[in-house]
């Protein structure tokens, strides 16, 4: 009897403590509780406005963004101005003097050049379009003498023949990628949205089982209040009345657990999502998903129009085509054509300079052919097809894939939906099942053993409850991610252009 005795003492003096640790958690707690519930919603809007993982999102398209305008910028009129001012020379060089003889002799001249040209690229052909005018002074300092050639107006027109045709190549490639870039940031910004999801149900779980053992931890205490009430009348046996007391201390310390786990997840959230609140900020619980009905077609619809996959596997294809035109562009026979016509003058002053200049054309056919370069030129070609053909059997198969995946989303969708529904119903008779044994407990008519489970009961009904309620919600984002499509407001969620 004594020792039952110190043994309850000891119970005593331990709960006394966990009672004041709680007091203090409780505390806290309770003035975190008096700010406004941070909402899912919410916690997803302030991640995307001022998170470091979507300010680089932001700055992917940025880049993306300027790529495209240096592409778009090859195809435009490129002016130019270029020149040399001054060129300035003091040596002594060997002049060759009137009668054939040789004399060396101190030469100081000076030699300017300045030059406009407009040049535009020729997608089609490959080709390139100059317009220029030069204008050039020569001064011979040691002689005093000064000469001006001008060429007003010169035209240029280079084509290669039968050359890998860069530009017209990428002017098919860099549209699809640029629209990649504007796809993958809507995508970048879904898949933030799901990770934020995750992040604020694993903090929301451990609030729930915080909230779940105070609620504990309260009705041990009352219960334990009425135990030993009724130990005292000879009503109870000491046995239950450990228990009783063991029940209180279990609460306390998961409730104390439960604290501290929220705490951590919190401090997660809170350093992914980029937010300054309190880690003891209370969320609030996230309401059901909208009933949609998403159909594996109409999922695979929306994905086959939105997504960047489409674009990538149409880009990748054709970067392989391209590979093999380079191949055959760059071996084999070369040639290129090229002509100019211009008008040119010189005169030893500048305005004479530009009086009844003289045309000048030149055109210009070049070519090289290899002879013998034991199969060289075959080879090269042939690796490239192969290549080729290696990327189309990659992106079929991953076609495939993706396709699957986005079929069994939607249907995976639907069936979380359901589980949902069972966890919601199980929550609510677990917690009215608790409540009636409780009051049943409490006049005698069933054993602390089945009040115990009864209690376990509604904490694993609540806890299956909230995770079942995050499955739907990261599956829902998962859909949007895969089909970048909103079906709860039938809209894209990709803003072209």
């Amino acid at each position: 009897m004594k020792t039952s005795a110190f043994y309850l003492e000891v119970l005593r003096l331990w709960g006394l403590l966990l009672a004041i640790v709680g007091l203090m958690l409780g505390a806290a707690i309770s003035a975190s509780a008096q700010a406004p519930a941070l909402t899912l919603p919410q916690a997803i809007e302030l991640t995307l406005a001022q998170s470091a993982v979507a300010k680089q999102a932001v700055t992917a398209r940025e880049t993306s963004y300027w790529q495209y305008r240096t592409f778009r910028a090859d195809y435009k009129p490129q002016l130019a101005l270029e020149g040399v001012l001054p060129d300035y020379s003091r040596s002594i060089l060997a002049v060759t003097q009137p009668d054939g003889t040789t004399n060396f002799r101190a030469v100081r001249i000076n030699t300017s050049y300045l030059a406009t040209t407009a040049t535009q690229a020729i997608g089609f052909t490959g080709g390139k379009i100059t317009v220029g005018s030069t204008l050039q002074r020569f001064d011979n300092l040691e002689g005093k003498q000064r000469l001006y050639n001008s060429s007003p107006v010169a035209l240029g027109f280079s084509q290669p023949i039968g050359a890998f045709n860069a530009l017209s190549w990428n002017k098919r490639i860099e549209p699809l990628r640029y629209q990649e870039s504007g796809r993958q940031y809507a995508q970048d910004r879904e898949t933030i949205a799901q990770r934020v999801t995750e992040l604020y149900f694993d903090v929301l779980l451990q609030q729930v089982n915080a909230d779940v053992a105070r609620q504990n931890r309260q009705a041990s205490a009352d219960m334990l209040r009425m135990g030993r009430e009724r130990y005292k009348l000879g009503r109870l046996s000491e046995n239950d009345l450990l228990l009783l007391e063991l029940n209180l201390l279990g609460a306390e310390q998961a409730e104390i657990q439960a604290g501290v786990e929220a705490r951590q997840a919190a401090v997660q959230l809170t350093s992914y999502a980029g937010l300054t609140l309190d880690p003891a900020v209370p969320l609030a619980v996230p309401a059901l998903l909208p009933a949609l009905q998403v159909s594996a077609d109409d999922a695979l619809t929306q994905a086959r129009r939105y997504r960047r996959e489409t674009l990538l596997f149409q880009r990748r294809l054709l970067e392989a085509d391209r590979g093999v035109a380079q191949a055959k562009g760059t071996t084999g026979f070369q040639a290129s054509l090229s002509a100019g016509f211009g008008l040119a003058s010189s005169a030893d002053q500048l305005g004479r300079s530009y009086v009844n200049p003289n045309d000048q054309q030149q055109v210009r056919l070049g070519f090289s052919m290899p002879i013998v370069d034991w199969g060289k030129t075959r080879a090269a070609v042939k690796t490239a097809e192969l290549s080729r053909q290696q990327v189309q059997q990659q992106v079929q198969q991953e076609q495939l894939t993706f396709e699957q995946t986005v079929r069994a989303q939607a249907a995976q969708l639907g069936a979380l939906n359901q589980q949902l529904a069972l966890a919601s119903r199980a929550d609510s008779l677990a917690q009215r099942r608790y409540a009636i044994s409780r009051a049943t407990y409490q006049v005698g008519r069933i054993s602390l053993t089945d009040l115990n489970i009864a209690q376990s009961e509604k904490d694993r009904a609540k806890r299956a409850y909230i995770a079942a309620l995050r499955a739907c919600w990261v599956a829902y984002y998962q859909l949007r991610i895969l089909t970048l499509y909103d079906f709860e407001r039938q809209q894209p969620l990709v803003v072209e252009g």
